[in-house]
């Protein structure tokens, strides 16, 4: 049951008749574990800290550097050269006091990403790099656990949810069979606009939302793409890969 000063605060959250007390007292109780604390992590985290989230679990290994700071809003000059899940743990605390906040200073091995995510409710791949995403998929997929991922680059972003539920569920590896790209796929290597990150975040949060108090309304199968120049959208469905080697049937 909400506290006075827990329904005061997320009252126009509660208002909405999709969440109401009863998706807050969910929101609360979630443990949602954010691998990647840069521009997609960093407005996740404080996201997910507003709505009342009540347990976060940062991870990334990476530093503050000042060319971040035009696009990862969460981060001040004066967090220049500290590191990024420490420095976002501290801004979440200033938010919200009553979350429950983790960081993890570290490059997330396929060992360590198993345990955490099994301590999960939902993960939030804010990483910027195949290699990472593909071990954050293996874990989810061993753990049934909903993973929300995400990526943003240029003027472009796209995101999905996978569910692992079922034989005819995808994962990650069904749509990106592939650890390398020979695309540029990080801000340093192509260049990326400020608001078109925060964008997509913002996309994740409400998506890793709804997935804690409504995840029967999502469709686990499909990819949301955006082009920031265009300021347009399109879905495609997810096939599933019977051949993947991550979810094909007998592959644990």
């Amino acid at each position: 049951m909400l506290t006075d000063k827990e329904f005061v605060r997320y009252q126009r959250q509660i208002m909405l008749p999709e969440i109401g007390e009863q998706g807050q007292q969910s929101l609360l109780n979630a443990r949602v574990l954010v691998v990647g604390c840069g521009g997609l992590g960093s407005a996740v985290a404080l996201q997910l800290a507003g709505a009342g989230v009540g347990k976060l679990v940062l991870c990334d290994d990476d530093s503050v550097e000042i060319s971040n700071l035009h696009r990862q809003l969460s981060y001040r000059e004066s967090d220049l050269g500290s590191s990024k899940a420490i420095s976002l743990a501290n801004q979440v605390r200033q938010l919200n006091s009553s979350i429950n906040v983790r960081s993890v200073n570290r490059r997330m091995s396929l060992d360590t990403l198993l345990l955490e995510v099994n301590m999960a409710d939902l993960v939030v791949d804010c990483s910027d790099n195949f290699p990472t995403r593909q071990d954050i998929n293996k874990a989810c997929f061993s753990n049934t656990t909903p993973l929300v991922s995400g990526a943003a680059i240029g003027w472009d972003g796209q995101l999905a949810y996978f569910d692992y539920q079922g034989e005819k569920a995808p994962c990650y590896h069904c749509l990106y069979p592939f650890t390398e790209s020979n695309q540029a796929t990080k801000c340093s290597e192509s260049g990326v606009m400020g608001p078109n990150v925060n964008m997509i975040a913002s996309l994740q949060s409400m998506l890793a939302i709804r997935a804690l108090i409504e995840p029967e309304t999502l469709n686990a199968a499909e990819l949301m793409v955006f082009q920031g120049r265009t300021m347009t959208q399109q879905k495609f469905e997810i096939a599933k890969d019977d051949t993947c080697a991550v979810c094909k049937k007998g592959s644990n």
